[in-house]
């Protein structure tokens, strides 16, 4: 009886050691067979570390070959990919660096499920580097990774030309607007960088790493180079935009303004060669994260430093809108060139005046147009019509944009019944007319559409499109991609009527013209002033002007805000432009035209 009791019991024990043997067996299969794969791949997670390397975005040239925008080495603290961290490590990388936890966890948050490392300062200044490469023993979570940092050597130089860059949002990459991207990638945000972004990124590389249990670098397993962004040459002309900018804060400072935009172009084939918007901003700000306090003050300065005010800025052109009422007049046979018109300083048929209460007694088309006087050309929208003014004003490229290559170019607005009567739920009245024939009312232009209808005018009618790059290059300097003068048809005016045009501009820059200060340079001068009401204070004043008067090479738009009469705000900074590039030794001149106004152009008047 004792000896089948212990058989029972030895019999349970084979039983159960059996099955655990079973259970152990099973248990090797799946670990080794089923799941080998993984855990092989784990193992190997734990002894190395996959990095990917930063492809170094295209260099920005300008015409001449100088750098604009280049990249230098950087160091960039990040954390290696965990699926968790140490509190005691977030502490003392915060401590390193000075960043606070909760903006470290942020960034991990951010940084989401992906592979790659949680990048938390880049460009690191050399105190840092030191401070963390002398810890990273107890940091085994913490890198110090080498990697191209976008530089612009010119700080605030042509900046709304060029724009800055940024790491891709989450956002972006939720909305599919850049889905092959990952967190922490650098795109373009603004300007050129932002257009021209898909030939300025390149192509990453990668490197695999050995590393110990604590975290440091045994060796370099292998490594996959990365591939450089595709340059930019662009039209513009460093000097020329040096030259520019200095004249525009020159004149801001003088007459204390803050907000203006120039445009200089080459009318014969588009190419913008100096690009201004003030005020501005350092692209550079925005490389490392921006600090709070430029934040702010992009943000909370009342001339919006960030809106490209050369294509974005909508205004009314003011005066210099009369080149279309006069070129419809003259072209429609509502006026001969040598028909005289009594000015007694109010137009008969509404109480409407010119500035200041001039009267210029009997003028003709030259006349008016040199001395800008508005009871003429009031004359002129009454002869027209609003129906033919706007369908003159369409042709000569108002209310569409330009096409520049830039994003954020606003279209502008051509006034018409219909816009009044939705928007205000109002009828159009004669004086509506009268307003737009001078440019004011519910007209609104940006200098870059401006410039592009002065450049026709300048070129007996034709009209290209402006532009910013002339051509896209490979690393090693070849040319991938040129872009060629794009001509976009002619203005819809004879060229009788363009030579009539053209010598009214003239005029203006002559003794008796509203720029006869500009008489004395060594080239003639065909320009045009403005003035456009601001209901927010002083008047914006335009000056527009072409060079030499004869063979036009040089177009410039300036406007002022708040600058008042554009004979003395505008006028001044156009005239040091025209300075440098006609009478400056070594000043590289524009090209020759291919076309160019036969007459010369003057202007007149304070408007």
């Amino acid at each position: 009886m004792l000896n089948k009791k212990y058989a029972y019991r030895l019999e349970f024990m084979l039983v159960v050691s059996a099955l655990i043997i079973f259970l152990l067996i099973g248990r090797m299969f799946y670990l080794q067979i089923i799941r080998g794969n993984y855990y092989s791949r784990q193992a190997e997670g734990n002894r190395t570390r996959y990095t990917r390397i930063l492809a170094p975005r295209g260099i920005i040239y300008d015409c001449n070959g100088e750098e604009l925008a280049n990249n230098q080495p950087g160091f960039t603290v990040s954390l290696a990919h965990r699926s968790a961290y140490k509190a005691e490590t977030l502490e003392r990388i915060s401590e390193l660096i000075h960043m606070p936890v909760p903006k470290i966890k942020e960034a991990i948050q951010l940084h989401g499920g992906s592979a790659e490392p949680v990048r938390l300062l880049r460009n690191a200044p050399p105190d840092v580097v030191a401070r963390v490469e002398e810890n990273l023993r107890y940091l085994p979570d913490v890198m110090l990774e080498v990697q191209p940092v976008r530089t612009y050597p010119n700080r605030q130089l042509a900046v709304h030309v060029l724009g800055y860059v940024g790491e891709v949002s989450e956002y972006e990459i939720e909305q599919g607007i850049y889905d092959n991207l990952k967190a922490g990638d650098i795109i373009g945000k603004f300007g050129l960088e932002s257009f021209y972004d898909q030939y300025l990124r390149g192509t990453d590389g990668s490197y695999r790493e050995e590393v110990d249990v604590a975290g440091r670098v045994v060796q370099i397993m292998d490594k996959v180079e990365p591939k450089p962004g595709q340059g930019l040459v662009l039209t513009i002309d460093a000097k020329l935009q040096r030259i520019t900018e200095a004249a525009v804060d020159k004149q801001l400072r003088a007459i204390g303004a803050r907000g203006c935009a120039v445009v200089v172009l080459d009318p014969n084939n588009g190419e913008i060669k100096a690009l201004v918007s003030r005020p501005g901003f350092d692209p550079n700000w925005f490389v490392n994260g921006i600090s709070e306090k430029n934040w702010n003050y992009i943000n909370t300065d009342p001339f919006h430093p960030m809106t490209d005010k050369a294509i974005a800025g909508e205004y009314p052109p003011g005066s210099t809108f009369k080149i279309v009422t006069g070129a419809a007049a003259l072209e429609e046979k509502k006026v001969t060139p040598d028909e005289l018109i009594y000015d007694s300083g109010r137009h008969w048929l509404v109480d409407m005046r010119n500035a200041g209460g001039e009267a210029l007694g009997w003028i003709n088309f030259k006349r008016a147009l040199s001395a800008s006087d508005n009871v003429y050309f009031y004359e002129m929208g009454n002869r027209l019509g609003i129906k033919l003014m706007d369908k003159y004003t369409e042709d000569f490229g108002f209310g569409k944009k330009t096409g520049i290559d830039l994003h954020g170019e606003a279209s502008g607005l051509i006034a018409t019944p219909e816009y009044k009567k939705k928007v205000f739920g109002e009828e159009w009245y004669l004086g509506d007319t009268f307003n737009t024939a001078i440019g004011q009312g519910f007209t609104l232009a940006t200098p870059m559409q401006i410039a592009e209808m002065m450049a026709a005018v300048a070129t007996d009618g034709k009209r290209y499109k402006p532009h910013l790059v002339s051509k896209i290059i490979n690393d090693d300097g070849s040319v991938a991609k040129r872009f060629e003068p794009q001509e976009e048809g002619t203005l819809p005016v004879s060229q009788s009527t363009l030579n009539l045009v053209q010598e009214g501009l003239e005029a203006v820059t002559e003794e008796g013209g509203t720029a006869s200060s500009l008489k004395n340079l060594p080239v003639d001068v065909a320009g045009k002033t403005g003035t456009a009401e601001n209901p927010h204070g002083l008047e914006h004043g335009w000056f527009i002007a072409y060079a030499p008067a004869k063979q036009p090479s040089l177009v410039v738009v300036c406007i002022v805000e708040q600058g008042s009469y554009g004979s003395i705000s505008a006028a001044p900074i156009v005239k040091s432009i025209l300075e440098y590039v006609f009478t400056t030794p070594g000043a590289k001149k524009p090209g020759k035209t291919a076309s160019s106004g036969k007459n010369s152009g003057s202007n007149s008047k304070k408007r």
